[in-house]
């Protein structure tokens, strides 16, 4: 039977909800922040890998992506509503270019020669035009690719029951391992009915690869002491290999629960089971939750007149085996074990990856992506780039084979990921932390503190003699280190929340003392640092021989001071915390009542408030008909559409608010562009092309890349930071016209494939565009850009304008009724204005409305 191919209106009805296992299953979703593995809405394959349950009618996510759910609960009508979280996308996926990875890409990939640069036993099947559907896969070998590149490179990271597993794998045929591979980029520690797999056009045996897969298999002996790692006595349980393992579990004699099975129905099997045991609820988890309460207090089945019969077959009938009726007897003590055979006979046989081995292949990723988060497209995206016809920048590929130098550091950087998820998991994704919480994390913050002291120390030996070419930046992203210095700072919020600031101070200040690990954090740091002096540390450390309070209050202010103008001065402290240093400053300077002549004068930053301006348009209104829309719904439509303006000075047709605006300006004698940052970006490609390029280890993984993979990162300015500052200088000095000239001619005709880079902007107008900056507000802005580019790629102003005749350039962020301004866009505003660049506010103001009628 071929499953019928269904659009994006059905997908899952649960999308963006997050259903946790019942404790019985053992499956911990809390050991590791949940791998980002995401499906988009439509399947990439051309089949409907759903469960279907039946249910069409089912809302459309967020655009993007969505969160993949287990099968079986197409049907939940639970009423959950949890806020759908957006994965941004990995470091890898952020440097690869735009391809297509829809179907007609896939096609094309699987039908055509590709990739010379891959281990030998994978080349013959992506250099021969040998795909066939049903017999090859483009995701199975993105999988194996992934695995022996990191076999290849990184093998001595494996011990020998790993290893053997892997082996393992290579025997399994290619049904086998296409299921298994789906079932991984999927919620892959749900359960999964196999009879609603939809993979029917691509396995000609459904239940038979599963069997393969449930069957056991033998591995060596092996007696490595197991790891010990702070805030972690031992791996989480179930996660170790033993004597044996299986590629994934069957349910028969794995889910004894009633909680468990109940979990696999969707919300039709669930109200027919409620109706048949008499309890109602009003969604599925009240159904479920009534089930199971009745199931505790209730004995005997008698009463409702059930019998074995009744059910539609059963695990033990599908086997063969015989029906034993004793356990439907009066004298059962509770019912769960009628309900849990009903339950099992409705599903059939069910899959679930089985922990171990879902484990090590998550490691095997982890090591390969150099990170925790991917996607179905994450490699597919990396073999689609490899037939693109595109150019791609000059630099020289290095997969060091030193990120994690021995397995006991992967495996202690693991820890170290699943403890940071327990603290996120108390402070950030729970709302407001109870006192028992931050407790827990306190006793964490004690457990990791020691070795982090530690870490620190080989780290900074490491920085002193080993690394070059700024190599350790990068690098450090992979110790454990990294995330429990994480953890430390999280960990001085508590401190903060408990009132400790007399500790809460000396950990801040030991984070400042190390400038190895979360620089985009220093001026966090300096400015509670600063505020603890203020405002506690009088009270908790007087200085010694002054008894006069006034006087201590004064001592500590001094001492704040002082912090504040460490960091302005610390090269690490990021520019956008300079404003509230500066502050801070001007207000220590006047409490300490500290002469005029020697204050600070920051005169030639004070931040400039953006200018008020006003342009009146005319409005379109549309009118929904009440016969098309519910009132409701139509005036929430009318509120959520972006304005729509008649553009009289480009013959009167309807644009949006911003092409209104522009319009406006150009009637003034400006030049400009709707970018929200597009020139900006473009400017940054062109200024700073050969610094994004240049060799630094680890850092360009692939040949297909359009920037390092630290870009996304605060590694990426320390890296290069003799090469930045000193591109800094040149804008300075008025040479960013000549860098641009000599990069477009280099790379235009190539049209190369550089983020950020639009050579849809003419060279003219972009010369036109820097002659008009100052250099120094262009540097300004450049470095910027250069220490937080994933942070800093958004919020710039709608409209970016230029006067030649002025020599001005002019950014203008465009506000219709109602509108505010984000804490991104004001961030902006706060950096151009120190820099000196002129910023407006331009607020539309209909002097006519139009009503039409939307039809």
């Amino acid at each position: 039977m071929v499953l019928e191919s269904r659009g994006p209106t059905k997908h899952n009805a649960m999308m963006g909800k997050r259903v946790p296992h019942p404790p019985s299953t053992k499956f911990h979703d809390d050991i590791l922040p949940p791998a980002k593995r995401l499906k988009t809405f439509e399947s990439t394959d051309g089949e409907d890998s759903r469960d279907a349950s039946g249910d069409d009618n089912v809302p459309r996510s967020p655009k993007g992506f969505r969160d993949e759910i287990p099968d079986s609960d197409d049907g939940d009508g639970s009423g959950v509503d949890e806020p759908s979280i957006l994965k941004r996308p990995t470091e890898l996926e952020s440097a690869l270019p735009p391809v297509k990875t829809d179907k007609e890409a896939i096609d094309e990939y699987e039908a055509m020669r590709a990739a010379e640069d891959v281990p030998e036993d994978l080349k013959s099947r992506l250099t021969q035009r040998t795909w066939i559907k049903g017999k090859s896969s483009i995701y199975v070998d993105a999988f194996n690719l992934a695995l022996e590149t990191v076999l290849e490179d990184e093998a001595h990271l494996f011990d020998e029951k790993e290893m053997e597993v892997f082996n393992q794998w290579r025997q399994l045929d290619y049904e086998a391992q296409y299921l298994y591979v789906r079932l991984f980029l999927r919620k892959t520690s749900a359960w999964h009915r196999i009879n609603r797999l939809g993979y029917y056009s691509d396995i000609a045996d459904l239940p038979e690869a599963a069997n393969i897969l449930q069957s056991d298999r033998a591995l060596p002996e092996f007696s490595a002491a197991v790891q010990v790692n702070p805030a972690e006595l031992a791996p989480p349980e179930g996660t170790l290999l033993e004597s044996q393992f299986r590629f994934a579990d069957c349910s028969d004699g794995t889910i004894t629960s009633l909680e468990e099975a109940s979990s696999l129905l969707n919300l039709e099997e669930v109200k027919g089971l409620a109706k048949e045991a008499k309890v109602q609820g009003k969604n599925k988890s009240g159904i479920l939750r009534a089930l199971l309460n009745m199931s505790q207090r209730q004995s005997g089945l008698g009463w409702v007149g059930l019998r074995r019969s009744d059910s539609q077959g059963s695990v033990a009938s599908e086997t063969g085996e015989k029906e034993d009726d004793a356990d439907d007897s009066m004298s059962d003590m509770n019912r769960d074990g009628h309900f849990l055979r009903k339950i099992l006979a409705t599903t059939g046989a069910c899959i679930r990856l089985s922990l171990p081995t879902l484990k090590l292949f998550e490691r095997v990723h982890l090591v390969f992506y150099r990170s925790t988060e991917w996607t179905d497209k994450s490699l597919t995206t990396i073999i689609l780039a490899r037939i693109s016809r595109r150019n791609f920048p000059d630099y020289i590929v290095s997969r060091s084979q030193n990120i994690f130098p021995s397995r006991a550091d992967l495996l202690e950087f693991e820890a170290a990921l699943r403890t940071q998820f327990r603290v996120d998991n108390i402070l950030e994704l729970n709302g407001n932390p109870s006192k028992d919480g931050l407790n827990v994390v306190l006793a964490i913050f004690d457990e990791v503190y020691p070795r982090w002291k530690i870490l620190l120390e080989e780290e900074q030996r490491k920085e002193d003699r080993i690394y070059e070419s700024g190599e350790g930046a990068y690098l450090r992203r992979f110790s454990p280190a990294w995330v429990y210095t994480r953890v430390i700072h999280k960990g001085t919020y508590v401190l903060g929340r408990l009132k400790m600031h007399e500790r809460e101070h000396a950990v801040t200040s030991e984070l400042l003392n190390q400038h190895l690990f979360h620089a985009a954090r220093r001026g966090a740091w300096y400015q509670r640092k600063a505020l603890l002096e203020e405002h506690y540390m009088h009270a908790l450390r007087p200085p010694p021989g002054v008894s006069n309070l006034e006087q201590q209050k004064k001592h500590w202010k001094r001492i704040s001071l002082q912090t504040c103008e460490a960091g302005l001065q610390d090269k690490d402290c990021h520019t956008i915390y300079h404003y509230d240093l500066q502050k801070r400053i001007r207000k220590l300077e006047k409490g300490l009542k500290i002469p005029k002549r020697e204050q600070h004068d920051f005169g030639h930053v004070l931040l400039a408030k953006p200018i008020e301006v006003t342009v009146e348009g005319i409005q379109v209104k549309k009118e929904y008909l009440l016969s098309r829309l519910p009132s409701a719904q139509g005036e929430e439509k009318q509120r959520s559409t972006k304005t729509i303006w008649v553009d009289e000075a480009e013959g009167g047709g309807e644009c949006s608010v911003e092409a209104m605006c522009l319009s406006d300006y150009r009637s003034r004698g400006f030049k400009g562009y709707h970018a929200e940052g597009g020139i900006v970006r473009t400017l940054f490609a062109y200024l700073f092309y050969d610094v994004l390029f240049v060799y630094i280890p680890n850092v360009f993984q692939t040949a297909y890349q359009t920037c390092p993979l630290d870009l996304h990162t605060d590694a990426f300015f320390p890296s290069r930071a003799s090469e930045i500052n000193h591109r800094l200088v040149e804008i300075e000095n008025g040479a960013a016209a000549d860098i641009i000239r000599a990069v477009d001619a280099r790379e235009r005709e190539k049209r190369t494939c550089a983020i950020g880079l639009n050579w849809d902007f003419e060279l003219h107008d972009l010369l036109e565009i820097v002659s008009c900056f100052d250099g120094q507000a262009l540097a300004t802005v450049c470095k910027v850009m250069a220490e937080e580019y994933r942070v800093r790629g958004g919020g710039m102003p709608d409209l970016f304008l230029w006067d030649v005749a002025k020599k001005q350039v002019v950014f203008s962020e465009v506000k219709s009724e109602n509108d505010r301004l984000s804490d991104t866009q004001r961030l902006w505003i706060h950096v151009l204005t120190g820099a000196g660049i002129r910023v407006e506010l331009c607020n539309a103001l209909a002097k006519e409305v139009r009503v039409v009628s939307a039809g």
